[in-house]
């Protein structure tokens, strides 16, 4: 059994799909599912019953995943301890970042790690939270920040920080700008024509909760993910958006927009730190969970 086959097999097992793996692997689908095959000739065990819609393990297929993990677990931890003989943690650690979150967190992050873990290795990777968790769940992630993430089986959650949600409007001149200081009631902001992003996004799954329970719902006149794009759409007339304030904080033209507090109720957007569930984690990834927890804590409170 070759560590690289075990690999192959626990990543087609977790995504589900030999497609999805070979991408996440960056292996052709036909070298994969050879080396696959391989794996189940040598055990005489079939692992994976493939079907149309992907590759489901078998009884033997389950008990390998559940040893596999382990295995691939404890070499990255020896690869870890021998580092630790020179010295510095040297573990590889993928963070997922939201946009937003990334253009203020990203930089200084990876400046840290550098001071303090300089053989480590990180990789950072900017996608919306539903992505993000997917990635994480999938062990393409190892630690991601997530928005209004809910508790499941597969991840382990805590808090960092709440942020208030804001109404974001084009800044069309001294009476648009007048009212930012005022807040506008959350039933009110259901009439205005909203740019929102698509379901299941964290935001948009959170107003439509809270205008619900007011007896209303959103006036959506586009849905576009990504929070750039929504700024464009925003700028150009196209309606309003609900978003954090830092969003608008960190846009390139942050003086094109003005942002209202909203009320009644208030929206908050909760960040949280994630982890996989299923994997332990590595040294390396244990020492990272602190740092990034301080230098978040640090600038995005500011």
């Amino acid at each position: 059994m070759e560590l690289r086959q075990l690999d192959y097999f626990v990543r087609v097992a977790e995504l589900g799909s030999f497609t999805r793996a070979s991408l996440a692997l960056d292996i052709a689908q036909p070298a994969l599912s050879r080396q696959v095959r391989l794996l189940e000739v040598e055990l005489r065990q079939t692992l994976l019953t493939r079907n149309g819609r992907g590759a489901v393990p078998t009884e033997a297929g389950r008990l390998l995943l559940e040893h596999g993990r382990g295995i691939l677990h404890q070499v990255e931890r020896a690869r870890e301890e021998l580092g630790r003989v020179r010295g510095a943690l040297a573990g590889r650690v993928a963070i997922g970042l939201p946009p937003s979150v990334a253009k203020v967190l990203a930089v200084p992050l990876i400046r840290e790690v550098r001071k303090r873990m300089p053989e480590a290795s990180v990789s950072v990777r900017e996608a919306l939270s539903v992505a993000l968790y997917e990635s994480l769940v999938t062990g393409q992630l190892d630690i991601a920040l997530l928005y209004n993430a809910a508790q499941t089986p597969e991840v382990e959650l805590s808090r960092l920080l709440e942020e208030p949600l804001v109404l974001v409007q084009r800044r069309t001149g001294k009476a648009v700008s007048a009212r930012n200081a005022r807040g506008i009631p959350l039933r009110q902001v259901a009439g205005l024509p909203l740019v929102i992003p698509s379901r299941p996004n964290a935001i948009r799954m959170l107003v439509e909760h809270e205008m619900s329970q007011l007896g209303c719902r959103p006036r959506v006149a586009l849905e576009i993910d990504g929070v750039a794009a929504i700024l464009d759409l925003v700028e150009d007339g196209a309606g309003s958006a609900i978003l954090p304030r830092n969003a608008v904080a960190t846009a390139a033209r942050p003086q094109a927009f003005v942002t209202r507090a909203i009320t009644a109720p208030r929206l908050h957007s909760k960040l949280m730190m994630a982890t996989s569930a299923l994997r332990a984690a590595t040294l390396t990834q244990n020492a990272m969970v602190p740092l990034i927890r301080q230098t978040a804590l640090k600038l995005l409170a500011e």
